[in-house]
């Protein structure tokens, strides 16, 4: 057995996944209900959202390229924020995957039955950790393939979108009794047609779709040239979430006026079916399943390299800090895996609930582990006399002292929502056992020759 991960992954792999962390399946889906809590002035949540999570990734990757010999932020914390920081955010942050996962697999199996639904919602799940699992266990390689597709489909949709509605506006088609204008993102009620409040309750959705924006930092133990390849994905990330997401959303609501956006279904799917498109529902519900796809890949890359950096510190049992001969963590890849198998069963016994529940779990430790990370990176910064780096965030330390507060004012309207209360809980009592937990484990970190 090897000890080491393999720096397979490629520049255009780290594009693609940093494309697809940026592009989740809140953007396709949820979308519809965010537009009728905010109105179009969810295009400006978005717009503060992605100036806030540029800020965290610059951050995150002035941390990780100030020494590309560890493996990924997760080593930072431990460096700069000491070893229970390590433990609870190392395990939080596979907490954020494999929630995420479970959520995302729990929607695969409902958009399968859009095709087939005497296929049983528990089913598809089990299908897709198998087959995912196994494409893992190859190497990082097929991961980032794999995700170079899914991310493929995903932008190609959205351009789809974005090139159809600009070609609409500007023929100023009529569809039904609407006419396609940007006049329809103000007569409605305004571009506040919900007021402040409004803005304010599309936020927690909006970080929702934003959440796995962060892996590319954990990455660099496994990409080719990482001072290359990372400040180049992070410096596009302003492009990809201003075409993505602002891009799409202004479309949308141009297209149709936000009052009359459905969310019982994608938005995109109404655009393409209201001018005419017949498979729109199919095609869409295709990329949809699609992104979903992603999600789940990357939360078994994420949570197996996790636990790898854990269990080096002696954080996680010693075996996953092991390779396979392809320099896979297979040990880890399975232990996350057999975990993601409890969605099956949450899927068999409370089909209903479990995706508002999860998904709220997911945001919560998402956004924790973002705080953490950007302190994290405040305290690295305090410890350097020339204030030079090669990626040195913009604005600091105004840009990290805002993005603290923003992430705690999500946390709050997170805390104060009925409906993700149960998910706060839940989060809360996870974040005390970590903290409690520590004190129980052996602090001698795993030597060389135990590697």
């Amino acid at each position: 057995m090897k000890n080491e991960l393999e720096r397979s992954l490629t520049h255009r792999h780290i594009q693609m996944i940093a494309i697809g962390g940026a592009i989740g399946t809140g953007l396709f889906l949820g979308s519809g209900t965010a537009i009728q809590k905010a109105g179009p002035a969810l295009i400006l949540a978005y717009l503060i959202a992605g100036i806030i999570c540029f800020f965290m990734m610059r951050a995150i990757g002035e941390l990780v390229l100030s020494d590309t010999r560890l493996t990924s932020f997760i080593d930072f914390v431990r460096e700069y924020l000491g070893d229970r920081w390590e433990f609870v955010i190392g395990w939080t942050y596979w907490l954020c995957w494999i929630s995420l996962a479970m959520a995302d697999l729990t929607a695969s199996g409902i958009y399968l039955r859009y095709w087939f639904p005497f296929i049983p919602q528990w089913l598809v799940p089990l299908v897709i950790i198998i087959t995912l699992l196994g494409f893992n266990l190859f190497s990082v390689g097929v991961y980032g393939e794999l995700e170079s597709w899914f991310a493929s489909i995903k932008v190609l949709a959205i351009i789809a979108l974005i090139v159809t509605g600009i070609f609409l506006i500007l023929l100023r088609v009529k569809i039904g009794t609407n006419t396609v204008s940007l006049d329809n993102l103000f007569a409605h009620g305004g571009f506040f047609p919900k007021g402040w409040n409004g803005l304010l309750a599309a936020f927690p959705m909006v970080m929702f779709a934003f959440t796995g924006i962060e892996m590319v930092g954990l990455t660099s133990g496994e990409t080719e040239n990482p001072q290359r390849d990372l400040p180049r994905a992070i410096n596009s990330l302003p492009i990809r979430i201003g075409l993505f997401y602002i891009g799409s959303m202004f479309v949308v609501m141009c297209i149709y006026p936000w009052n009359e956006i459905v969310t019982s279904s994608s938005p995109f799917v109404q655009v393409f079916s209201g001018i005419g498109v017949k498979m729109a529902a199919g095609v869409i519900n295709f990329v949809v399943l699609t992104a979903a796809l992603s999600a789940c890949n990357s939360a078994i890359f994420s949570t197996s390299r996790t636990l790898y950096v854990l269990a080096r510190s002696n954080k996680a049992p010693k075996a996953y800090a092991t390779t396979s001969k392809r320099g896979v963590p297979a040990q880890s890849l399975y232990f996350s895996s057999a975990v993601l198998l409890v969605i099956v069963l949450l899927n068999y016994v409370i089909p209903k609930s479990v995706f508002q529940i999860i998904s709220g779990v997911a945001t919560i430790s998402f956004i924790f582990v973002w705080i953490v990370l950007v302190v994290c990176h405040a305290k690295y910064k305090a410890t350097l006399t020339d204030q030079q780096t090669s990626f040195p965030m913009p604005l600091y330390p105004f840009s990290s002292i805002i993005t603290v507060l923003f992430f705690l004012g999500v946390l709050v309207l997170l805390a104060l929502d009925p409906s993700t209360l149960l998910s706060v809980i839940f989060s809360l009592v996870w974040f005390l056992c970590l903290a409690l937990g520590y004190s129980f484990m052996p602090r001698k970190k795993l030597s060389e020759e135990e590697l």
